[in-house]
């Protein structure tokens, strides 16, 4: 399968919860322009975490081991809507670099691990979208 394009002069950016199509927080990239690249999944090294915010959003954490792919959107931002979106993101959600299940390493969400105490993991779910399903929410 062919690897997807992001156009030319845009930055990508992988999303794994609030943000995705359909969700509370998609708004934030639908105003700033973002354009859909691809839908897909991080490679297996990652477990999800439920997160005790609101609106609800989870915690995505690269691991050593006992890891799994997750599904995420990437999406396609000009540079100075990336840098806002960047800055509006509060702790503990961070942007730092995801591994994709092709290898490929783009900027995605991530959770810093003080997040986790407490927090509900749902990493066999697969992704946020399952998850939600699964609560009987929308997804």
């Amino acid at each position: 399968m062919p690897e997807p394009v992001v156009p030319e002069g845009l930055i990508p950016l992988a999303v794994c919860g609030a943000h995705l199509e359909g969700q509370p927080l998609h708004w934030q990239l639908a105003d700033r322009g973002a354009v859909l690249v691809e839908r897909g999944a991080t490679a297996p090294s990652y477990r999800f975490y439920a997160l005790d915010t609101e609106p609800p959003k989870p915690g995505l954490v690269r691991v050593h081991a006992d890891g799994a792919a997750i599904a995420v959107e990437v999406w396609a931002l000009e540079p100075a809507a990336f840098a806002s979106f960047v800055d509006a993101i509060p702790a503990p959600l961070c942007i730092g670099r995801v591994v994709l299940a092709d290898g490929r390493n783009v900027a995605g969400f991530l959770c810093e691990p003080a997040a986790l105490d407490g927090a509900n993991e749902i990493t066999s779910y697969g992704g946020w979208l399952a998850y939600r399903r699964a609560l009987g929410q929308p997804g």
